[in-house]
């Protein structure tokens, strides 16, 4: 079984390649590193880091160098970190990675990305009511596919084995930014008819596929202007598969559509490059229709899934992976995350016994969450379970 630990460029830059790449190897002992090439906006606790305790990371920025080459013409464009200055951490990250012999894996956060979002409110999801979701991207907008596909063919030049796609896809109302405030409650429906993307590029997809997107619209914004006017709409919601005479559920399903066509076109492209592309679906089988994840349709349309194994026992872990088969999804194109910290893990043995469970399911690859969020004795943890 591979394994890797997922980590960010200021981790290399904090600490130096020595002493990165030394816990790596000497204590965790993983063959692989998973860094992050592009990331969202944080504020993050450093257990060991030398230099902070809490830091920030900037919103939607790159951790490498762009091609400015690869990227003219382009209207979205990834800009560099204010941290890495004139370097590359990317670049030193896959010089000492070849050096050790270990695989270098691109972390790559694509869609949810507050700096693009505002920049171009165009690029955006908007709501039934027009209204932009500026900490992200539409998956749906020609200039965010174009973004999509340069981004990972970038990789390609740093010997990155695989692309670790996270917020590939729609996302929800509640998603997150800071100081979000919901003072009267909507109810999930509401919620989630607010989180649905209404951008005239959405409601043309839909509309090829024979969808009435405007009549969908119409009646998401009448549930959800009677769930605002109404404190006692959420006790009595409607069905989501019967608004607009059902058609609402077919533009979820062109939503869905809308995510497989662009996950297999970032996989094409990476398969050009000689690299693997892996969509990360965080809330786990089942849980992203409403984000347009469907999972049989990504299986086929990516090289792999990658999913979060967080769970205090191996018996929820199991379950959670045994889960995927139910929507047509082998554990053999599964890499799964699990975290070594306190938090789901009592000790090594622990830890050791759902890498067991991993491999007895078929399991290529396991990945820990996260290097410079856990102590140092996590990573040691990691070690003595990989060697248990």
């Amino acid at each position: 079984m591979e394994s890797s630990v997922l980590a960010f460029a200021t981790d290399l830059l904090d600490e130096g390649s020595d002493l990165f790449f030394g816990s790596l190897t000497d204590r965790a002992g993983v063959g692989g590193l998973t860094l992050a090439s592009v990331y969202h906006q944080a504020r993050d606790v450093f257990p060991h880091n030398p230099r902070r305790v809490v830091g920030y990371l900037e919103p939607g920025a790159a951790y490498f160098r762009p091609d400015p080459a690869r990227w003219h013409g382009l209207r979205l464009r990834p800009a560099p970190a204010e941290a890495i200055g004139d370097g590359d951490p990317f670049a030193e990250a896959a010089l000492q990675a070849g050096r050790r012999g270990m695989k270098l894996h691109a972390w790559t956060v694509f869609l949810h990305n507050d700096r693009l979002g505002f920049q171009h409110p165009d690029c955006s999801p908007a709501n039934a009511f027009g209204d932009r979701a500026l900490t992200e991207l539409c998956p749906a907008a020609p200039d965010v596919r174009a973004y999509v596909r340069t981004l990972v063919a970038e990789h390609a030049r740093y010997g990155v084995d695989a692309i670790r796609a996270e917020s590939l896809h729609f996302h929800g109302l509640r998603h997150g930014f800071h100081h979000e405030r919901y003072f009267e409650p909507l109810g999930p429906v509401a919620e989630a008819l607010l989180g649905l993307c209404f951008c005239g590029h959405c409601r043309s997809r839909a509309a090829a596929l024979g969808v009435p997107a405007e009549e969908v619209r119409r009646a998401v914004r009448e549930e959800i202007r009677r769930a605002l006017t109404d404190e006692h709409a959420a006790e009595r919601p409607p069905a989501l598969d019967t608004l607009a005479g059902g058609a609402l559920a077919a533009y979820i399903d062109a939503a869905a559509a809308t995510v497989t066509s662009l996950a297999e076109e970032a996989a094409a492209v990476a398969t050009e490059h000689g690299m693997r592309l892996t969509f990360m679906d965080g809330d786990g089988p089942g849980k992203g229709r409403l984000s347009g994840i469907d999972l049989p349709a990504l299986a086929k349309a990516v090289h792999g899934i990658e999913t979060l194994g967080y769970a205090p026992t191996p018996e929820q872990v199991r379950e959670k992976v045994a889960a995927f088969a139910l929507y047509g999804v082998d554990p053999s194109a599964l890499a799964v995350i699990l975290r070594p910290m306190s938090q789901d893990c009592e000790g090594a043995a622990n830890l050791a016994a759902k890498i067991r469970v991993l491999d007895e399911l078929g399991v290529p690859e396991v990945e820990f969450y996260n290097y410079g969020l856990m102590r140092l004795s996590s990573m040691d943890r990691i070690g003595a379970a990989l060697r248990g």
